[in-house]
């Protein structure tokens, strides 16, 4: 399988970003040396820039629970980023979204969003 691209764009990452990832978890040292610089994702595949398909079996660690670029969504997100990406402060759409948690699941009384195991780790604290 070629994947001269992906281990030239992992020398050039290296140089720049600490042991070339971005997280210690992409590295793939203990699994087959470099690891696969990822271009899209269409349903259950992913592509590297080399042009390998991929099932994925990762999921963005089990965000994706429709695959990649499942249209109905990607029409959703485009719409929501007409009005900005991302702001320092409350909006209307996370109280929405955590109220419709809470009808989902009774017997979740309030919820907290955060990006990351971290931050959640650190909240529940």
């Amino acid at each position: 399988m070629p994947l001269e691209k992906s281990n030239t764009a992992f020398n050039e990452a290296k140089r720049y970003l600490v042991g070339g990832v971005n997280s210690p978890v992409r590295a793939f040292a203990s699994a087959f040396g470099h690891p696969i610089f990822l271009a899209k994702g269409r349903g259950a595949k992913v592509f590297d820039i080399d042009g390998n398909g991929y099932l994925d079996f990762v999921n963005s660690w089990g965000a994706l629970l429709f695959g990649h670029a499942f249209k109905p969504i990607v029409k959703m997100i485009k719409k929501a980023a007409e009005n900005g990406t991302s702001f320092g402060a409350p909006t209307l759409g996370e109280t929405i979204l955590a109220k419709k948690i809470t009808n989902w699941m009774p017997s979740i009384d309030q919820v907290r969003l955060v990006n990351s195991g971290t931050e959640a780790t650190m909240s529940a604290i």
